[in-house]
C-alpha cells in the first residue's frame, strides 16, 4: 500500500505543505513569546516556548493524520467524509447548548480537547457535496443544486449564530466555485451572486458581529485596535525584519500566535519572508489546479477544488487582514498558525486533497471535457 501510495501521491504538493509546515514552526517561535506573556497570570507563568512546543506536539500528529488519510481509497474516503460530515453537524447543533465560549463567541466543545466542529466540518462538508453533486451524472434531473444548497444554509446559519461569519463565508464561498464547476447556468450564477451580496447586506443591518467588524474596519482604526496594530507590525521590521525575538510591537499584538502570526513574522523576519509565505500558498494551490488538468472523474474535480478554496480562501483573508484590507475574521493561517484542534483539521484537508489528487503515472487519462458532459446530458 505504502508503495502504491509512494507512486501515485503529488510529491511537489508534498514538499510544498512540508515547506509550509516549516515555515509555521519558525513563525510559532517567533510569536511564541509575546503571546506567552499576555496570557499568563500571576498564578500561572508561561515559558517563552510554551506555544512552541505544544505547536510542534499538534504538527507531529496532523502529520500523522495527514499521511494516514492520504493512503485512503477515493470509496472509503468517501464514506469516512460523509459520516464525519454527520457527526460534525451534529456537534455544530449542540455547540449553542452546551460549547464553551471564549471572547464571546461559542464555537467549542470540551470533550477532553477542546474541538471547534465547523473546523472539521468544512472539509467534510466539501467531500460530502462532491459527492452529491456528481449525481448529476447519472441522473441530470435530479435536484442537486437544491439538495446542497438546503444543506448550506442550514450550516451557515448554525454557524452564524456562534457567531462566526469568516466561516460562513468560507462555506458558502467553497459551495459557489463547486457547483460552477458542476454546470450551474450563468442566469442562476447571476442569481446567487446578488442573494450573496444581500446576504452580506443584511449581515450588516441585523448581525452586530459583522456590523462591528465592518464599522472599524471602514472607519480605519484606531491605535488601539487590532487589526492597526497587526498592519504597523507587519511593517515595522521592513524587508528584511529585526530580527528573531528583537520585535516590540508583537508584544502588544493580541492572538499573535494565532490570527496575527503573519504580522509578528513580517516585524521579526521582513516583508520578504512573508512574501516567501504568500508565494508557498499561490504554488499549493496552482499545483492542484495544474493537476487537475488531467483528471477525468467529476467527484475528484469537485472535491479537489473545494478543498483548495477551502484552503487557499483562509489563507487569503487571513492575509488581507493582517494588511488591513478585510475586516478582522478570528481565522488562522492555514499551516503556519498556531493551533489544537485547526491544525488537526487543516491537516486533514490537506490529507483528503492530496488522497483525490493521487495518480497512477503509467496509466493514460482522457482529459475531462466539463462542456461536453454538460451538454450530453442536455440532450
Amino acid at each position: 500500500m505504502v508503495r502504491i501510495w509512494w507512486r501515485e501521491i503529488d510529491r511537489v504538493s508534498l514538499v510544498l505543505i512540508a515547506l509550509l509546515m516549516a515555515v509555521g514552526a519558525l513563525a510559532v517561535i517567533s510569536a511564541s513569546p509575546a503571546s506567552a506573556a499576555r496570557l499568563s497570570t500571576a498564578d500561572t507563568q508561561l515559558g517563552e516556548l510554551h506555544f512552541f512546543w505544544l505547536h510542534l506536539r499538534w504538527q507531529a500528529l496532523g502529520i500523522v493524520i495527514l499521511l494516514a488519510t492520504s493512503l485512503l481509497e477515493p470509496t472509503l474516503l468517501r464514506r469516512g467524509a460523509i459520516v464525519m460530515a454527520a457527526v460534525m453537524l451534529f456537534f455544530l447543533v449542540l455547540v449553542p447548548v452546551v460549547g464553551t465560549e471564549v471572547n464571546g463567541a461559542r464555537r467549542w466543545l470540551n470533550l477532553g480537547l477542546s474541538l471547534q466542529p465547523s473546523e472539521f466540518l468544512k472539509p467534510a462538508f466539501v467531500i460530502t457535496l462532491a459527492w452529491i453533486l456528481s449525481w448529476k451524472l447519472h441522473d441530470p434531473d435530479l435536484p442537486v443544486i437544491g439538495v446542497s444548497f438546503a444543506l448550506l444554509v442550514v450550516i451557515v446559519g448554525l454557524v452564524i449564530a456562534q457567531p462566526n461569519l469568516g466561516e460562513a463565508i468560507l462555506f458558502a464561498g467553497a459551495w459557489f466555485v463547486m457547483v460552477m464547476l458542476a454546470g450551474l447556468p450563468m442566469q442562476r450564477i447571476g442569481v446567487m451572486s446578488g442573494l450573496g451580496v444581500a446576504g452580506l447586506v443584511a449581515a450588516y443591518m441585523f448581525y452586530d458581529n459583522a456590523r462591528h467588524r465592518i464599522d472599524s474596519f471602514l472607519g480605519g482604526g484606531t491605535a488601539y485596535d487590532q487589526v492597526d496594530l497587526a498592519a504597523r507590525t507587519l511593517q515595522g521590521g521592513g524587508w528584511t525584519g529585526t530580527g528573531l525575538w528583537l520585535g516590540t510591537n508583537k508584544m502588544r499584538l493580541p492572538e499573535a500566535h494565532t490570527d496575527y502570526i503573519f504580522s509578528a513574522v513580517g516585524e521579526e523576519f521582513g516583508l520578504l519572508v512573508c512574501a516567501i509565505i504568500v508565494v508557498l500558498y499561490l504554488a499549493i494551490v496552482m499545483r492542484v489546479l495544474v493537476r487537475l488538468v488531467n483528471e477525468d472523474r467529476m467527484f475528484n474535480i469537485l472535491a479537489a477544488s473545494g478543498l483548495i478554496a477551502l484552503f487557499g480562501g483562509q489563507a487569503f483573508i487571513n492575509i488581507l487582514v493582517n494588511l488591513q484590507l478585510f475586516p478582522s475574521k478570528g481565522m488562522t493561517l492555514p499551516l503556519v498558525s498556531y493551533g489544537g484542534s485547526s491544525t488537526l483539521a487543516q491537516c486533514f484537508t490537506i490529507g483528503l486533497l492530496l488522497a483525490v489528487t493521487r495518480r497512477n503515472p503509467f496509466l493514460d487519462r482522457e482529459k475531462f471535457d466539463l462542456r461536453g458532459t454538460l451538454e450530453k446530458e442536455a440532450g
